[in-house]
């Protein structure tokens, strides 16, 4: 018998060491040629390590979280016959590996990003308008009444799933169900083995290691709130014309993608600033170099089931809200799909982030640095308001906006989110020169 040291390969890109993120094997494992090994991530990706012989793993370099240095061991194997030699890997097979990684990020900045707390993935297939509500079924052998929508407002919805109850079992005093409703089914007996309200169940203490994805996501959100000193500015917008303009874009689009509130948003976004260029930059703070783009390369925060990851449409000044729309669609696809290529995941001047239909009054989205802004639309909701001497009933949605103050007024900021209410308000000036 032998034992084969099989060294963590120079993987290039000056890489120098790459942490453990999932061991495939552990001692005593019996392992094949070519068989995954381990999940090991750098600075540019995740990389699923295998192994080169065949043999018995006896001995692992560490647990998921450490750092390996490249050369050092990461596996002892031992296989049959005499002493053999590393064969090591080629950094050809290691950098093809790499352009096909799931979890790819740009070298210059940490790989994942997430635009503060609670921001999640763009909805590129429904507006920004909180949806209805889907009707609870009713159990089976209800009759008429299991095939009926039941009708609750949104806090009757929320309340009744976190106390556990089918709305189909309880009985309305109106047309609808009310809190009324829910307080009398759990006082009289019916809401027996239900928790009362402000209560929960006891589960042991847990520790998570923050390893992988999640590491990088702190090491970046600590780094962008350690350097840059955030402002938040939210405004409110009517949007009345602009949803009525969308529901009649999409009315004749034919064979095109389905228009969200983004692509006309993206539209309003870039035809404003060319008058602001101090947001469509990023800020080398060691060098105190501030770089202004002429281009528009807007990031969209979508969420993955490895995380938020940051695609990137390229030159978003030059498209139109069709070729947006197709453009969101396609990049969010590859990003949730881990097809999204390197250069698809870097070099965002701009970063847009929305919660979509979930919503919110408001966010204050962490900044993407080295960028000094991000903006984040919000829920858009109807509600009464003047017009003249007049109430009507219009969509009203809340934009956020989070500058770098080093380099950012707060005057230009709010002097850019008014330029582009003035385009989402009247939304005809969207497709002017």
């Amino acid at each position: 018998m032998a034992i084969f040291t099989f060294k963590l390969p120079d993987i290039g890109e000056g890489i120098a060491q790459a942490e453990i993120v999932g061991w495939h094997v552990k001692v005593g494992d019996r392992v094949e040629e070519d068989q995954p090994i381990a999940d090991m991530m750098t600075d540019k990706a995740t990389v699923e390590m295998e192994s080169p012989i065949a043999g018995t793993v006896v001995r692992l370099a560490g647990e998921e979280g450490d750092q390996v240095s490249i050369g050092a061991m990461l596996v002892e194997i031992e296989v049959e016959g005499e002493d053999v030699a590393a064969p090591m890997p080629t950094v050809e097979a290691i950098e093809a590996e790499v352009a096909g990684a799931v979890e790819v990020a740009e070298a210059e900045k940490p790989l994942p990003y997430r635009g503060g707390v609670g921001v999640g993935p763009i909805d590129d297939s429904a507006p920004l308008a909180e949806p209805p509500h889907p009707p609870i079924a009713s159990p089976e052998g209800e009759g008429e009444k299991a095939s009926s929508p039941i009708l609750a407002s949104p806090a009757v919805r929320a309340r009744a799933k976190d106390l556990g109850i089918d709305l189909a079992q309880v009985k309305s005093t109106g047309d609808h169900i009310r809190h009324a409703d829910l307080d009398a089914y759990l006082l009289y007996g019916q809401g027996q083995g239900y928790r009362a309200a402000g209560t929960s169940t006891r589960r042991p203490d847990e520790q998570v290691k923050v390893i992988g994805m999640r590491r990088r996501i702190a090491e970046n959100m600590a780094a962008s709130k350690r350097h840059i000193p955030h402002f938040t500015y939210v405004e409110e917008i009517d949007v009345t014309a602009l949803e009525t303009l969308r529901e009649q874009l999409n009315a004749g689009r034919g064979d095109r993608p389905k228009l969200t509130m983004l692509p006309l948003l993206i539209v309003a976004i870039c035809k404003t600033l060319p008058d602001f260029p101090m947001l469509n930059a990023r800020y080398d703070d060691e060098a105190g170099v501030v770089t202004r783009h002429g281009s528009v390369h807007l990031g969209l925060a979508t969420q993955t089931d490895t995380g938020l990851m940051v695609p990137v449409i390229r030159d978003a000044q030059d498209r139109n809200v069709w070729q947006l729309a197709t453009e969101i669609r396609r990049l969010a696809d590859a990003a949730r799909s881990g097809k999204a290529r390197s250069e698809e995941l870097s070099g965002s001047t701009l970063t847009l982030t929305s919660l979509g239909p979930l919503g919110g009054i408001a966010t204050t989205p962490v900044i993407n640095r080295p960028e000094v802004a991000i903006i984040g639309p919000n829920r858009v909701i109807e509600r009464p308001m003047f017009r003249g001497k007049e109430i009507v009933a219009a969509k009203l949605m809340n934009l956020s906006i989070s500058c770098d103050h080093r380099v950012v007024d707060g005057w230009d900021a709010a002097s850019y989110v008014q330029a582009v209410r003035r385009l989402l308000e009247n939304p005809a000036l969207l497709f002017v020169e």
